[in-house]
């Protein structure tokens, strides 16, 4: 019954179990990676976006309808910083070929400059024209922007990730006011001394906790403009639930974020989500401390093609640069998806590439070497297999693991924890090594070794499919 029905589900296997039959289908929208432009892309963001992206894929499979969002840091007074950075340092052609890096360097020089009382002046003034829409300088502006989504719109296809929707905080700088006018006609804004405006949080009344979500001369905050995101993303998508993936340092801010939005009224507040993770030390490329992404990216790269090229077993592969670049994306969403989200944990390329052990290069052997059986041996015919033949304990093993994959898959969507399918898949990738040495088909009785084929389609097949949900693209050749 299982080989049945994992061959015939395909990838839709687990999914249509009936423990999700009574899970109503909803919209979610999910808030990932959000980068700043111009500033580091650090592990955080990496992070983020390979949770966020796991999240939205597990949402997909199980038949939600999903809305990824990437809102970028793209507004604010380090805005008024790069505008003059730029006017000083700037080149057009570096602007157009290397966005990323480009603005960055202008980014540290303008902040040497940006002591001397001028500089900061001219950096005030640039953006109270942003904010006043001056159109030429807005028009600089939105290059940096433009062009900076172009490159992340190619790195993220390196990853495997998309987005449906690129916003950011420059979009609710106006609706952010309109946020501050109904917080002052509900009566929640109140003024401080000093002038900022506030929101008392306390239970008591007495300001033991209140959020700030005004500066002194009227101006918008980080939290005012995602009120005014929340607000606009409900009338324009009216969603079931909201999921914003970031680095647990943020818990206080969603916090206060959804405790403002229930004091304005909005019950739907409670659908919003934090889903939160630790922090990663440790990760240098050999170049030193990770400024952007495609860092980590070629780096992982270039240490997997290393590896094969001094491994005895790598045959001739048609394209190793990409077969490298999946195989290292495997190995380290596996090293980030192992524990508990929220733990810290200290990051390593050695222990991340081994291709033993449970790391997601030995995700990839193993399913590359299912893959090279299956060509081997032609695909088995389901209808004429006799599964009788299947008597050994390490057949039954993983028959009984192929059998538990939809009680994995709903922890997962419960808690939202990707740690339960990678666990499933290493344990899945050791009982089929197992069985692979054991049960051999070469040699065996027609009967016999069709049996076994039709085992090992079903174990790989599955393999691939836990892979793609945690957002890893499986290999046929390693």
């Amino acid at each position: 019954t299982v080989l049945q029905q994992v061959l015939k589900d395909g990838s839709e296997y687990g999914v249509k179990s009936e423990l999700f039959s009574t899970v109503p289908r909803q919209k979610a929208l999910i808030e990932f990676s959000s980068p700043n432009i111009a500033k580091k892309f650090h592990i955080g963001h990496l992070r983020s976006t390979v949770v966020g992206n796991f999240i939205a894929n597990l949402k997909v499979a199980l038949g939600h309808e999903v809305i990824r969002i990437n809102y970028l840091g793209d507004w604010g007074m380090q805005f008024g910083l790069l505008g003059v950075g730029f006017q000083r340092f700037g080149n057009k052609d570096k602007l157009k070929s290397s966005p990323l890096q480009h603005l960055f360097e202008v980014y540290v020089q303008i902040n040497k400059a940006a002591e001397d009382e001028n500089t900061k002046q001219l950096a005030k003034d640039f953006f109270r024209k942003l904010e006043e829409h001056d159109e030429q300088t807005l028009s600089l502006w939105k290059q940096f922007r433009d062009f900076s989504i172009e490159e992340y719109i190619r790195i993220y296809k390196r990853l495997g990730v998309h987005f449906d929707e690129y916003s950011g905080e420059s979009f609710y700088q106006e609706k952010s006011q309109e946020v501050l006018k109904l917080l002052e006609d509900k009566g929640l804004l109140q003024k401080t001394i000093k002038g900022t405006g506030i929101v008392d949080l306390s239970e008591k009344k007495d300001l033991s906790s209140f959020s700030t979500v005004m500066r002194s001369d009227g101006t918008s905050l980080y939290i005012t403009r995602d009120l005014a995101a929340a607000i606009d993303r409900m009338n324009k998508h009216s969603w079931d639930t909201m999921i914003y993936v970031t680095d647990k340092s943020q818990s206080n801010h969603f916090q206060h974020l959804f405790q403002i939005l229930k004091l304005m009224g909005y019950d739907w507040a409670e659908r919003c989500q934090h889903v939160s993770f630790g922090l990663v030390q440790g990760m240098k490329t050999r170049r030193g401390e990770v400024i952007f992404l495609e860092d980590v990216l070629n780096e992982v790269r270039s240490r997997m093609l290393q590896n094969m090229a001094s491994s005895k077993t790598t045959k001739e592969i048609e394209d190793p640069m990409e077969t490298a670049e999946k195989v290292g994306l495997a190995a380290l969403i596996i090293q980030d998806f192992r524990g508990l989200l929220s733990s810290d944990y200290q990051f390593s390329w050695d222990r991340a590439l081994q291709s033993r052990g449970d790391t997601g290069v030995f995700l990839q052997y193993t399913h590359a070497r299912l893959h090279s059986l299956e060509q081997m041996h032609g695909n088995a015919q389901l209808t004429d297999v006799n599964v009788a033949c299947l008597q050994e304990p390490d057949a039954i093993s993983v028959l009984q693991h192929l059998l538990r994959y939809d009680e994995v898959l709903y922890r997962s969507s419960q808690d939202l924890q990707p740690k339960h399918i990678v666990s499933y898949l290493l344990t899945l990738s050791h009982l089929a090594a197992v069985a692979h040495k054991t049960l051999p088909v070469k040699g065996s009785a027609p009967e016999l070794a069709q049996a076994r084929l039709c085992l090992f389609q079903a174990a790989r097949s599955v393999l691939a499919n836990g892979m793609k949900l945690l957002g890893i693209t499986p290999v046929t050749q390693m």
